[in-house]
């Protein structure tokens, strides 16, 4: 989000050989409050200069009064919160002049006022905004793991259509307080077996789709990341060949 150095440096030669897709954690979607306006600024000169293939954020809130939390922090899903993320949605698409994805999240837990499932939430902003999705199937496994619900239920349910972006990723278990098992996003491991039956699933209903595989914490030697980017690329080359047949 900067004006120049380094980063940029090496970004601009990446794209002169590579689509990018812009990924935000800091733009509090879901936030009650205002959205940042230098933030989104900054957001609007980064995809002017890059022209990225999409742009993505968080259903999610990471800041208050003015203070970036460094999380991607849970909305309660209800009529008040669907209206202002919708109003928040319409005002990022309008500065940007594109269409935003918003991501599924991993979750640790629900709100007791809540009245609308997480996947009629995400159909609904579709309709009102014109927003797509991104489709994080690991944020999938997650949350119904930690809430004892059913992931391919999740995605029977899931606006599939409007998904322009697939990530993929690891997770961690550790225990709560209660010393029951809880998974957590992080981003650390390799991609399990059981995320990679459901982003089959996934990609057979929909056939090719961007598709990413997150490592941010504890990166391992450059073979393993392109053998889970390989792993990705073959479920997508699977899906074109049935489609080819």
């Amino acid at each position: 989000m900067g004006a120049g150095g380094p980063p940029h440096a090496q970004l601009s030669r990446l794209r002169e050989d590579y689509a990018l897709s812009v990924h935000g954690v800091g733009l509090s979607i879901g936030s009650m409050q205002a959205l940042d306006q230098d933030h989104l600024q900054r957001l609007k000169s980064l995809c002017g200069r890059y022209e990225p293939e999409s742009f993505s954020e968080h259903l999610a809130w990471s800041s208050h009064d003015g203070i970036f939390l460094n999380d991607l922090l849970p909305l309660p899903y209800t009529e008040a919160t669907l209206a202002r993320v919708a109003e928040h949605i319409d005002q990022v698409q309008a500065v940007l002049g594109r269409q935003m994805l918003l991501e599924n999240p991993a979750t640790y837990l629900l709100f007791e006022e809540s009245t609308i499932p997480e996947t009629a939430f995400l159909a609904e902003l579709v309709r009102r905004t014109g927003c797509g999705l991104l489709l994080d199937v690991n944020n999938v496994l997650v949350a119904s793991i930690n809430h004892k619900l059913d992931p391919c239920q999740y995605l029977a349910d899931f606006p599939i259509k409007a998904v322009g972006e697939i990530h993929l990723g690891g997770h961690s278990q550790v225990l709560d307080d209660a010393g029951a098992p809880l998974l957590i996003d992080s981003h650390d491991t390799p991609v399990t077996d059981r995320v990679w039956k459901l982003y089959a699933e996934v990609i057979s209903r929909t056939g090719r789709i961007a598709s990413l595989v997150e490592w941010d914490n504890d990166i391992p030697d450059w073979p393993v990341l392109r053998q889970e980017a390989a792993a990705a690329q073959a479920v997508l080359d699977r899906a074109a060949q049935r489609v080819a047949a």
